[in-house]
């Protein structure tokens, strides 16, 4: 059985005719993405589509000023999504566990493969598609223009429309390099360089160590996303030290932590000498923070949310 062109010789499009797309193809491509698969029938994902010109170009800005985020018919951002299910359970009198971290993967998971789904679909119908990664250059500002619930992260973006360029498929490394068998298998230099040269015409200067020294060496382009990553993934509720409730209160502090021990640290950098976390009377968590002529007390059912009390009550502004 041979395959269909459209997967074995894709390519991202990223120019578009000023076409729109017949609701019937987007609702066929919409079921195929609700098709996917889903871990233990959970589902927790969301596709938000983005129709409003005006939210698509500030989405486009900062995705780092992609034109095709406005120019193509359709725009999706796949969601991974917490909140459903937490509202799902509500209604019938139950409590969401606490597995952030293993949440977050799921739902990542589960987010991707409808969104993969979503764009073999279109693909498959004729239309052209580009994933936007951009969209993570500043994900809490996505999150805040989206209306994001706690319990809801964007993914990436994806742009579906009418192509007006038949790209040729970009190079891909070489199979032996990314499919192991059994066993994760080691590289050999050899390896390496044939990796390197595989790519080398994915850039102008036929050197790929060029892209990924941009966006994944010292002071690339991923070092800059990750904070705010981080940021944003706390204030949705998925870091596992730090409650939603208490990122939000220290980032109305200027406190941008995804975690407790980057409160921590920033307490520390910012005239704070000491840090003493101890157990009230009552098995509450209780932290003090201290500086040479002050010191301030929070407490929580957890240390990130004293930390978060002691944090308010020594930046007691109207943030």
């Amino acid at each position: 059985m041979r395959l269909p062109d459209s997967l074995v010789n894709r390519a991202s499009v990223r120019k578009y005719a000023p076409e729109p797309i017949l609701e019937e193809d987007v609702e066929q491509m919409l079921a195929a993405a609700q098709q996917a698969p889903t871990d233990a029938s959970a589902q927790l994902y969301t596709l938000l589509r983005v129709k409003d010109p005006e939210l698509r170009a500030q989405l486009a800005e900062l995705a780092g000023g992609q034109r095709h985020v406005v120019e193509a018919a359709e725009f999706f951002v796949p969601l991974a999504d917490v909140y459903r299910l937490e509202r799902l359970l509500a209604h019938r009198g139950e409590e969401l566990g606490d597995f952030p971290r293993t949440a977050l993967h799921f739902a990542l998971v589960d987010a991707t493969l409808a969104g993969a789904q979503l764009a073999v679909a279109a693909e498959a119908m004729g239309y052209g598609i580009c994933w936007i990664g951009g969209l993570l250059n500043r994900v809490d500002e996505v999150a805040r223009l989206l209306d994001l619930p706690p319990g809801v992260l964007p993914v990436s973006g994806l742009t579906v429309g009418v192509p007006a360029e038949r790209p040729e498929p970009r190079p891909r490394l070489p199979r032996p390099t990314v499919v192991h068998t059994d066993r994760y298998r080691r590289y050999t230099d050899e390896e390496l360089e044939d990796a390197y040269r595989a790519m080398a015409p994915i850039t102008r200067s036929g050197d790929w160590l060029k892209v990924l020294k941009r966006y994944f060496a010292k002071g690339g382009t991923q070092e800059a996303r990750d904070a705010v990553y981080g940021l944003a993934k706390a204030l949705a509720g998925f870091a596992d030290d730090l409650s939603k409730d208490a990122a939000r209160t220290l980032y109305l502090k200027d406190t941008d932590a995804a975690s407790l021990g980057e409160a921590i640290t920033w307490l520390l950098k910012h005239g704070w000498r000491g840090v003493l976390f101890g157990e009230g009377p009552f098995g509450e968590s209780e932290v003090w923070i201290e500086q040479e002529t002050e010191a301030h007390r929070g407490e929580g059912k957890t240390p990130g949310e004293a930390l978060a009390r002691a944090v308010e009550a020594a930046y007691p502004s109207d943030a």
